[in-house]
């Protein structure tokens, strides 16, 4: 008997997603009006949130990855190397910046509650390697992602050009 190709992703994975991507829209909106509006009411209203978007962003990756694993008989195939290494560049990344937003934040003594949720008491004083860590590469590798993203978009819309629908596996049927 043969198997049946899988052509589309089944609703969790479609959900987890477009979720996610609605929440780095946000996280890059949030950073690039930081970084060209700072000090104003703005960077003052949207910034209260970027540190509770991120540790769901995380924990959302984190369910999203867990899916992948338990759903793999029943999601498309990568198309080629490229792709599958570009997906798991992504992923990388999107565990690693906040993560290390998570280490500065520790180290840094503060507390830490988001949505309400003590998760990090704070405490007197500074580990500095986990807020050096975690300010010296945040940033940057948030930008590398970013990249990464706006590639991954790219890539979408040239295999839409070369005649594969790499979109449609991703939207409702």
């Amino acid at each position: 008997m043969n198997a049946v190709e899988v052509t589309h992703y089944g609703r969790v994975s479609r959900y987890l997603h477009w979720g996610m991507a609605l929440l780095f829209v946000w996280q890059f909106l949030t950073t690039s009006v930081r970084v060209l509006l700072s000090d104003t009411a703005l960077d003052e209203l949207l910034w209260a949130t970027h540190k509770p978007t991120g540790l769901l962003l995380l924990v959302l990756v984190v369910l999203r990855m867990d899916w992948a694993l338990l759903s793999r008989a029943s999601r498309p195939a990568a198309l080629n190397a490229a792709a599958r290494l570009g997906h798991l560049a992504l992923y990388g990344l999107m565990l690693l910046v906040p993560s290390l937003a998570l280490l500065r934040q520790y180290g840094s003594g503060r507390t830490f509650e988001p949505f309400g949720i003590p998760l990090m008491p704070g405490f007197e004083g500074e580990i500095e390697w986990m807020v050096a860590s975690g300010s010296l590469f945040h940033g940057v590798l948030g930008w590398v992602l970013l990249a990464l993203i706006v590639g991954h978009v790219a890539m979408v819309m040239w295999h839409r050009r070369q005649g594969q629908d790499v979109l449609g596996r991703m939207l409702v049927r």
